[in-house]
């Protein structure tokens, strides 16, 4: 019922925006000859009406459905709903301002004719300021060019950050530590792009880790997501182990389950896939590293996020039998976490996070980093140091939603950490 809603709600507002923007168009382009008025016309509703109809009949498969693809097709889907509209959004803005300038300028007109003998009034008509919807025209062209390339090129754009961070607690024996992060794979987007993956994947080797460090989101709902992914997946190497959480995604809290046992199924599915991938999956524990008779404590939550999302995480627990002087290195996969717990609580010298993908738009340039995601998340990529703690944002492997990324290309994040001169 919940996503029947939501459903009516985009297609009454596409409806206004299409009629809208439909109007500024007819005016710009009279007069025109009757032909091209016909095909300009009856592709312009055609379009609409084919993504009105494919919203309804996907959104009534996909209330019980389990299959990726489906999902996979309602994010292509989503792609270009957003290439369709955003440009009209962007065109009509345009267009109401010519439309509140042109009533003003009419109501001045008619102030003037009831104050202007009618012998001396102007009879010239009242024109329209059409070069704003004109202007808005053009301006269309940006959004409608950015999620097209977000969608071809933008998701595939893996791009590798480099970063070192200097601790004084650190062990001497792991000086020098070469760390991967990956995070937010939601593999279940990927179907039929494995040369993709495959591509990245051997970009994440090239590195050369030592540790590798996944932060959460395999897939998007369901374990059968990964049929024909896991030798793929699971061929990242690093020298001293590959270790991994749940994100929130994994547990299958998006999607409306026949029954408690068939959730707790997937999920167990998924637990188990990291397993067959290499991953050691630390649900609330932690693993201690040992080397030349020193120690490195790794420890994962489970998701752990501010509402509406779950709590399942239990840093307590998460940091049970680490001895106290232990150098500790943690992965949460929501970066709020960090704010509310980890900062408050604990005085762990680095957390690895992902979630928040950038929103996968924005900027993300060395001078300039924006994205609309900092006014929900304030610590939504890059590192972040408070107090001598560090916490580190993915932006993420994958995507899931709009299957593009304009400005927030997708990371594969080198840490090495560094023994600080005393």
């Amino acid at each position: 019922m919940k996503i029947k809603m939501i459903m009516l709600y985009i297609i009454l507002f596409m409806l206004l925006v299409d009629i809208y923007a439909f109007k500024g168009l007819r005016m710009l382009l009279y007069p025109s000859t009757p032909m091209f008025k016909y095909l300009l016309w009856g592709g312009y509703w055609l379009i609409t009406l084919v993504i009105f109809l494919s919203l309804y009949f996907m959104g009534r498969r996909l209330g019980n459905s389990t299959d990726p693809q489906l999902y996979k097709n309602m994010y292509t889907l989503g792609g270009i709903f957003l290439m369709v509209y955003l440009p009209k959004l962007v065109f009509i803005s345009f267009h109401l301002i010519e439309d509140i300038l042109f009533l003003f300028q009419y109501l001045v007109s008619v102030i003037n004719s009831l104050i202007t003998p009618p012998s001396t009034a102007s009879q010239a008509g009242i024109s329209r300021l059409t070069f704003l919807s004109r202007t808005g025209l053009i301006a269309a062209a940006l959004p409608f060019a950015g999620v097209l390339y977000g969608m071809v090129r933008g998701r595939f754009d893996y791009r590798t950050e480099h970063l070192t961070i200097n601790f004084p607690d650190l062990p001497e024996a792991f000086d020098g530590l070469k760390i991967v992060q990956v995070s937010d794979i939601h593999i279940g987007s990927y179907w039929g792009h494995k040369e993709k993956v495959i591509g990245a994947i051997e970009k994440v080797n090239e590195q050369e880790a030592d540790i590798i460090l996944f932060t959460g989101d395999l897939v998007n709902n369901f374990a059968r997501e990964l049929n024909g992914w896991i030798d793929i997946l699971g061929n990242m190497k690093a020298r001293m182990g590959k270790y991994s959480i749940l994100g929130n995604h994994d547990y299958g809290d998006y999607h409306n389950w026949d029954s408690k046992e068939a959730k707790a199924a997937n999920l167990d599915a998924i637990k188990e896939a990291h397993g067959k991938m290499g991953f050691k999956l630390l649900l609330n524990k932690n693993v201690l590293l040992e080397k030349k008779d020193q120690k490195l404590a790794i420890a994962g939550v489970e998701n752990w996020g501010k509402p509406p999302f779950p709590q399942y995480g239990n840093l307590t627990e998460a940091l049970q039998g680490i001895p106290g002087n232990c150098f500790t290195m943690l992965m949460s996969h929501d970066p709020s976490h960090w704010d509310e717990e980890i900062l408050k609580n604990t005085n762990i010298p680095v957390t690895f996070s992902g979630h928040t993908h950038g929103m996968q738009f924005g900027i993300n340039l060395p001078f300039l980093k924006w994205s609309p995601v900092k006014y929900r998340y304030p610590r939504w990529a890059g590192l972040y140091n408070e107090n001598n703690q560090y916490l580190y944002v993915n932006r993420g492997f994958g995507y899931i939603g709009y299957p593009g990324r304009v400005g927030m290309p997708p990371e594969i994040t080198v840490i090495t950490i560094k023994k600080a001169a005393s």
